[in-house]
């Protein structure tokens, strides 16, 4: 044999070899990586099945009087996906205080299969949902193996388990039900998924080291997807810090915080910041776009604070005890120094102590506590808005990292005490879907979870409200009425329980009074773009029509797209012979909602009285068809 042949040879036994043929060296089969990947192949199904079934109740849920009205009932823009839809979704001037064009996509998606049947929004909801219980469970089946390295196949077998009931705990806690089973909230669902996808992503991208910029990139535009579906994912760039620091030790350790290494990893967050910057800028537009916003003479920073600790220490509690859960828990004064508050600032100081004390031991408890306070930073009540103080669908994303601290809890515990760990675990997740499948029920409708609301909270003017509301749908307005009365006796300066009550009033004849409480709305809320269109009903039936076009005029003035205010001051003016007026609030009417079968139906009798001809009879045409589309429709 050569020289040169026998150098070759050296060189190709010094060369690293394939993990298969180091395999059949050791005489292992080929066939073990495969049912591997089958395994876990098997426990990700296994996890949408569960997940699924623990949800199955939102499957027979209607849509409810909480923000769906306005979003799908009375809300025709998103109605599929032609280019007029399209447009308004990426367009809309923060509709109801949020820009979420690719939620409003699939949302336009479920009209064009399902049209408005509920169930079909719910079961995409649901969908999303066991889809983000599978990806966070190879999430976790990756961090946990970084931070847990295992032992051969045994090791590895108990770390799919382990990242199996992470993922489960994630996936059946009631307090994902808001998310799930509340139609308007598809933005939580929708935009979980591309927050887990970016992060199974960026681990890959770590993974594969100089080789990975693909992923890398694909991780920057996965994480466009998730702002673009609800901005509240804006601190995941910092959550990736932290897993830079633990468990992937890019950061802190021997590698140093600003060595060359770890500036290169600051530097590759920069389009994720960036990306983090543009959405955050954009979500205070929509959030200032409400006027909504509590300011400092009505919350001040003090106030601010011991909300924000609150809680904190709440969504702790009701991850451990999640009972009493409720669509509202209404903010009623904010006392600083109160009892509430102050556990609150005792609870968060003391697990921060406990974190810097473990931080060496417990490596996971620091990275979790951080990354659950950081994602709740945007909604934990410094830019207070609406009237809750908390709510269950902000827990969605802040608690994975709590998730994953039970799964390595799990997999330490099951290497000593494996059938009690076992038995443990398995009756935790029959207890908590147990409650999902309850609670899910909760959201079955209006009226069922305003009562529950109410239950819960007797001294809800919002719940009582919005219980008239549902009542007050269904026709039965002696009962909504005694409901928007206990609201105004809680709140008496609630406006819109005013307003409310004047239409239920207005609906039983009783035109007077329904106009004290309208007037009673205006003096409370003067820009109540709803009081001035109902006053200016309950004048127009009275005769009144120059007041009441005077009404209908401040009501456009203060929202524009009031496609029933435009309706009804057409037919003001058309009862006093403006005739051509009453006809561009009709087509105003039917721009915006062009199924609109009232608007469609004034119009055409408009243009036959106008009689305008042979040149118009097109235009008539078409408002001959806008009305049979509309009563179509309906």
């Amino acid at each position: 044999m050569s020289r040169k042949r026998k150098a070759h040879k050296r060189e190709a036994a010094l060369k690293p070899r394939q993990p298969e043929l180091l395999q059949r060296e050791r005489g292992e089969p080929l066939a073990r990586p495969l049912l591997r990947r089958w395994g876990l192949g098997l426990v990700s199904i296994l996890i949408a099945v569960v997940t699924f079934a623990a949800f199955l109740p939102t499957l027979q849920n209607q849509f409810v009087n909480w923000d769906d009205p306005d979003n799908f009932l009375d809300n025709p823009h998103y109605r599929g996906l032609g280019w007029s839809q399209l447009r308004w979704m990426w367009t809309a001037a923060f509709y109801m205080g949020h820009w979420i064009p690719l939620t409003w996509m699939t949302l336009g998606l479920d009209y064009l299969l399902w049209g408005m049947n509920p169930f079909g929004y719910h079961l995409t909801s649901l969908v999303l949902h066991a889809a983000n219980a599978i990806v966070f469970y190879f999430v976790a089946f990756r961090i946990l193996g970084l931070a847990l390295p295992d032992a051969g196949d045994r090791g590895r077998a108990g770390l799919a388990l382990s990242a199996g009931f992470a993922a489960l705990l994630f996936a059946l806690h009631p307090l994902r039900v808001e998310s799930v089973a509340w139609a308007t909230e598809r933005r939580d669902v929708l935009s979980g998924l591309f927050y887990l996808l970016t992060i199974l992503v960026y681990l890959g991208a770590c993974e594969r080291g100089a080789r990975g910029r693909g992923w890398y990139w694909g991780a920057v535009g996965l994480f466009a997807c998730a702002l673009l579906s609800k901005s509240m994912v804006v601190s995941l760039p910092v959550v990736l810090l932290i897993l830079d620091v633990y468990p992937l030790r890019r950061l802190g350790g021997a590698v140093g915080w600003w060595s060359e290494p770890a500036r290169r990893v600051y530097l590759e967050k920069i389009p994720f910041v960036l990306l983090a910057a543009g959405a955050s800028a954009i979500a205070f537009l929509a959030l200032f776009s409400l006027h909504s916003m509590a300011g400092l003479a009505q919350l001040s920073v003090p106030g601010r604070l011991a909300i924000s600790a609150y809680n904190l220490s709440f969504y702790l509690w009701k991850t451990v005890l999640p009972l009493d859960l409720s669509p509202l828990y209404e903010l009623r004064g904010v006392n600083a120094w109160a009892p509430p508050f102050l556990l609150g600032y005792g609870v968060v100081l003391a697990i921060t102590a406990l974190a810097l004390a473990l931080r060496h031991r417990v490596q996971g408890l620091p990275a979790a506590w951080l990354a659950y306070v950081i994602t709740l930073l945007p909604v934990l009540g410094i830019f207070q808005n609406g009237p809750h103080v908390a709510a269950d669908r902000y827990t969605y994303l802040a608690c994975l990292g709590f998730a994953l601290l039970a799964g390595a809890g799990l997999l330490i515990a099951s290497r000593r005490l494996p059938v009690l760990s076992a038995g443990l675990a398995l009756v935790l997740l029959v207890g908590l879907g147990s409650l999902t499948w309850s609670q899910a029920q909760v959201w079955h409708d209006s009226e069922k979870l305003w009562s529950h609301a109410i239950g819960i909270d007797p001294k809800s003017p919002v719940a009582h409200n919005d219980w008239g509301d549902a009542l007050a749908r269904q026709g039965k307005m002696a009962e909504a009425i005694e409901h928007f009365q206990t609201a105004l006796r809680l709140k008496p300066d609630y406006a819109e329980a005013h307003v409310n009550t004047g239409i239920a009033l207005d609906q039983q004849g009783k035109r007077a009074e329904a106009i004290e409480h309208y007037q009673a709305a205006l003096r409370l809320k003067p820009d109540s773009a709803e009081a001035h269109g109902n006053m200016g009903d309950a004048l127009a039936r009275q005769g009144k029509l120059a007041e009441a076009i005077e009404h209908y005029r401040q009501a456009l003035q203060i929202k524009p797209n009031y496609a029933a205010v435009h309706n009804n001051i057409g037919v003001a003016l058309a009862k006093q012979g403006k005739v051509a007026e009453a006809i561009a609030h009709y087509q105003q009417a039917l721009q915006i909602r062009p199924d609109y079968a009232k608007a469609g139906a004034n119009l055409l009798q408009a243009l036959h009285a106008l009689d305008m001809g042979k040149e118009d009879a097109a235009h008539s045409r078409w408002a001959e068809e806008t009305q049979q589309r509309a009563t179509d429709s309906r």
